[in-house]
């Protein structure tokens, strides 16, 4: 194998600034070294010339004992050590080495740990066998991933030639993996499905019901909202009904294709069904129509194998014990980077986030997690997190504008849509669970047994009517408080100024009382600290 240098020392690197003087080290260096066409990691591991160790926005700053062996052997034992298994970056350079090269890597400690890793993956990734005898049967199985660094399935699958145990989480057609983070350990060690079941058998079956229905129908025309479009109350309700479904149905290609039939209204300007021409999302100039992409949607061709890949994962990930909101965020944002649909992959996309927890068994108690209403409360997050893998690729990509306005994919581009870092999209996605949990579901519980109080005033003083109830709440609602003198003066004329000045009264009393110490967007669960 030729000698290449792979340690690489500057002040910036790849457009970031270093914290300090070092040399950077694992997979960015050899990303750097071998010139391979996949974005920079998140976090870039720097060895520091000062003997410090400590974690700062992306670098993962280390002492020189932790120093590698310059060789690609070494930088690939210190990537495994300290930084995962990145199998897109792997897939790329084993790509570029000959099967020879592989054979010294994997012949450089026949029986350890780290060469048997190299060697499986190399088979595992491109699907081809070197010619190399099983592993002695006396060696020790080393498990693929590092349960301290990355997230894994418990137990995984044993490989008898390399004696390594494949805790992957996915199939070779579609693996992203999620880093260990303090925030996404911190979640997980709260238990929050636990914590929210505690909460909710406290509340009347009667409320909890409604709000389980107003929650659908909100997270549905959130989920509208989210796309820039403003549903008709019925379609609005025909989605919500399909989200309230979710984890009935197997996930599946006929599956897939009938969320896209109840979420698209009007296909005459659609071909339904899975792509089979590009697609990207973004604009277009205005003088020449060509597209300007944000995000380019996987080669059509790539996907059957993609979609095949995604759902054999999906099953995998669910029988596994693997945290629900991990898998709810590789399963469903792996979708929507898929793109596979020429519309309707958000919706989906964010359906499949439902059906994850759905099938996990994260509420137990029927109410559907509304985490598209917190999306849309958090906006500005979830465009920055989905475009934090689809930006960086845009690099990766080469295509050209169409006739019809479209792009045309130029290069083979399957394994950045089945192998990437999900680590920001679940952190993301546990945040909004969290206020899920904080905020709208307790939000919702609040308001419906303040409305029952304000009702039963209304009823027992007025001998008010629903239909009349639900009229004076809206426009107090609309008014702050106050009711109009447009109201008094139609709807409400039969009200005295006197009575409407108690209405007005008791409303604040019971809807404004003490809100910012009440459950209205507070957490009434118990925190774990």
């Amino acid at each position: 194998m030729k000698s290449v240098h792979i340690s690489y020392n500057a002040s910036v690197f790849h457009g970031r600034t270093i914290p300090e003087e070092g040399s950077i080290e694992g997979y960015a260096a050899i990303i750097n070294a071998y010139n391979l066409k996949v974005p920079i990691p998140e976090v870039i591991s720097l060895i520091s010339t000062k003997n410090r160790k400590y974690k700062i926005d992306a670098w993962n700053v280390l002492t020189p004992k932790h120093k590698p062996e310059d060789s690609l052997y070494g930088q690939l034992i210190f990537a495994f050590k300290y930084e995962g298994v990145n199998l897109l970056v792997l897939k790329k350079l084993f790509e570029k080495l000959a099967e020879k090269d592989i054979m010294v890597l994997v012949q450089t400690e026949p029986t350890g740990q780290y060469s048997r890793k190299i060697w499986f993956l190399y088979e595992w990734l491109l699907n081809k066998r070197i010619e190399i005898p099983d592993a002695d049967t006396k060696i020790k199985y080393t498990v693929l991933v590092d349960e301290k660094l990355q997230y894994v399935i418990a137990g995984g699958e044993k490989s008898i030639r390399h004696r390594v145990i494949n805790n992957l989480t996915g199939t070779k057609d579609f693996c992203p993996l999620v880093r260990k983070t303090p925030k996404l350990e911190q979640y997980i060690a709260a238990d929050f499905a636990q914590q929210e079941n505690s909460y909710l058998k406290n509340i009347h079956k009667d409320i909890l019901q409604r709000a389980s229905a107003f929650l659908l129908l909100k997270d549905s025309k959130a989920s509208f909202s989210i796309e820039g479009e403003s549903p008709k109350s019925q379609r609005a309700a025909r989605w919500g009904k399909a989200i309230g479904q979710a984890g009935v149905n197997d996930l599946s290609k006929t599956e897939l294709l009938r969320l896209q039939q109840v979420v698209i209204a009007n296909a005459r300007f659609l071909d339904m069904g899975f792509r089979q021409k590009g697609g990207f999302v973004g604009e277009h100039d205005r003088n020449t129509g060509e597209p300007i992409p944000d995000h380019i949607s996987s080669h059509w061709k790539d996907l059957n194998q993609l979609i095949d890949g995604l759902i054999a994962t999906s099953k995998q990930l669910l029988e596994s014990e693997t945290d629900a909101v991990i898998v709810a965020a590789i399963i469903a944002f792996g979708f929507v980077l898929i793109h596979p649909f020429e519309d309707g992959n958000g919706r989906i996309h964010r359906y499949l986030i439902h059906h994850v927890l759905a099938k996990k068994r994260f509420s137990q108690q029927g109410i559907i997690f509304p985490v598209s209403a917190s999306i849309l409360d958090h906006i500005d997050n979830y465009r920055k997190v989905l475009e934090s893998y689809s930006y960086p690729l845009l690099d990766f990509i080469e295509w050209k504008g169409t006739n019809d306005h479209n792009v045309e994919v130029l290069n083979e581009t399957i394994d950045y849509y089945r192998y990437f870092d999900a680590t920001k999209q679940a952190e993301f996605l546990y945040d909004c669970v969290l206020d899920t949990i904080e905020h709208i579901i307790p939000d919702e519980i609040k308001y419906l047994t303040c409305y029952d109080q304000f009702k039963r005033y209304l009823e027992d003083e007025f001998d008010m009517p629903d239909k009349s109830v639900a009229l004076i709440v809206r426009f107090l609602e609309q008014n702050e408080g106050k009711l109009s003198k447009r109201a008094q003066d139609n709807e409400f004329v039969a009200l005295t100024n006197e009575e409407v000045v108690k209405i007005e009264d008791n409303y604040k009393t019971i809807f404004y009382k003490n809100k910012g110490a009440n459950n209205i967007g507070k957490n009434p669960i118990k925190k774990d600290s």
